[in-house]
């Protein structure tokens, strides 16, 4: 393909010097030495993304894709060969093992792996560009390396727009079923249906307490609520009994019965009673239980949302939701440094062939996973940022990835 488009652009440049020849030699009039407002207007209508820059683009996301099915497959089987005896020790059904499983486990891997998938198919497909001298003959039409690598960000930012996008709202909605799935059938943990003696700040200064809580009925008994200004109790709320209003157009909506609320003005004291009470109160069910795998099922406003709200209530614990919202933002950005690190080190050719960039390549991106775990587990257990942890491993390759394009030569 290559032999054609490149034998076309020099027969092309052969007449265009030819012509720049003739007109050379053949005198103009005055005023007409200046370029034809044609000429002109053709180089202002040059495609952003040529014939070029189409080629690799396809080469680029058809390599990505291969990449993915020949893993994907190869994961799928190893996965149902570790889980094959507690999926039939827990008698988990065929339907639910194909559709609540892996059908939720494949997007969720392919997503979680994405740099990993970008940076191999990057070293994959341009090492074999480089072996078959495509890359040389690009550049002997003066095409730079900055210009070679269009297409090459273009394409990684369509992998990164589309892993930001699925793992922003779409596969935390298919998560619930699949982590349900493994806390049930593979861990095999029961779920907890209630709790006791839970205390939380739901806002400022607004301090809840229940005595016990079942998230079956979504109710609750021995509820009080106390708040303060400038660390002085002005209201104190109490409740035999609380329900959670799942049918509320309103969120936070709940309903108190046999409630007495205590008014304090200075040294004066106003007592309201009553049978029903429908009231607002910042919290919801979910705010008293903790499911392992929770953090995998939200989406990103719900992650800020739920942050924020522990935050707010002193909270601890929350590091396990910071990391998993940081990792939201780093995870599609690390295709745009990956990208010029794979395409710095496999774009020349070499005397080996394809299979030391090849491995060079797979060894980068093992260590780029293994740096990334290795941070986050610093914010989980070390007391690192999250955001830094999350981001660190971005920025030290980002290092490395322009060290690599300053030493490519141009």
């Amino acid at each position: 393909m290559f032999k054609k488009i490149f034998s076309r652009n020099k027969s092309a440049n052969r007449q265009a010097d030819a012509t720049a020849d003739s007109s050379a030699q053949t005198p103009e009039p005055d005023g007409m030495n200046q370029t034809a407002p044609a000429e002109r207007t053709a180089r202002r209508r040059q495609p952003i993304v040529g014939r070029l820059d189409r080629y690799i683009i396809y080469k680029f996301l058809s390599t990505y894709i291969f990449l993915i099915t020949i893993i994907v497959v190869i994961a799928v089987v190893f996965d149902f060969n570790e889980r094959i005896d507690k999926l039939t020790q827990s008698h988990a059904p065929v339907q639910k093992i194909i559709f609540d499983y892996y059908v939720n486990f494949v997007p969720n891997f392919v997503n979680l792996f994405t740099p990993l998938f970008v940076f191999i198919a990057v070293i994959f497909f341009t090492s074999k560009l480089a072996d078959n001298s495509e890359i040389i003959a690009m550049k002997s039409t003066g095409m730079s390396f900055r210009r070679l690598l269009r297409p090459y960000m273009i394409s990684a930012a369509l992998i990164a727009a589309s892993s930001f996008l699925l793992g922003a709202f779409v596969i935390p909605q298919s998560n619930v079923a699949r982590v349900n799935f493994e806390n049930r059938y593979i861990k095999k943990k029961t779920d907890v249906t209630s709790v006791d003696n839970v205390q939380m700040q739901v806002d400022t200064g607004v301090v809840a307490y229940i005595t016990h809580f079942d998230n079956v009925s979504k109710s609750g008994y021995g509820f009080s609520l106390d708040k303060f200004v400038d660390k002085k109790l002005v209201s104190h709320l109490t409740a035999q009994s609380i329900q959670y209003d799942t049918l509320s157009d309103r969120r936070f909506s709940w309903t108190l019965r046999h409630y007495k609320i205590r008014t304090l003005k200075g040294m004066r004291e106003k007592l309201e009673s009553g049978e029903k009470l429908d009231t607002i109160i910042v919290m919801e069910p979910r705010d008293f239980f903790y499911v392992r795998g929770q953090q995998e099922t939200m989406t990103i406003p719900e992650l800020k949302e739920f942050i924020d709200r522990q935050r707010l209530r002193g909270a601890a614990g929350i590091s396990t939701f910071e990391v998993e919202y940081h990792k939201r933002f780093a995870t599609p950005f690390a295709a745009f440094i990956l990208t010029l690190i794979g395409v710095s080190l496999s774009c020349e050719k070499r005397k080996g062939g394809m299979g030391a960039s090849i491995g060079v390549g797979i060894a980068l991106s093992f260590t780029y996973i293994l740096f990334q775990t290795v941070s986050s587990t610093f914010a989980l257990n070390a007391g690192w940022p999250a955001m830094f942890a999350v981001w660190l491993p971005n920025l030290v390759f980002a290092v490395v990835a322009f060290v690599l394009y300053k030493r490519t030569p141009q």
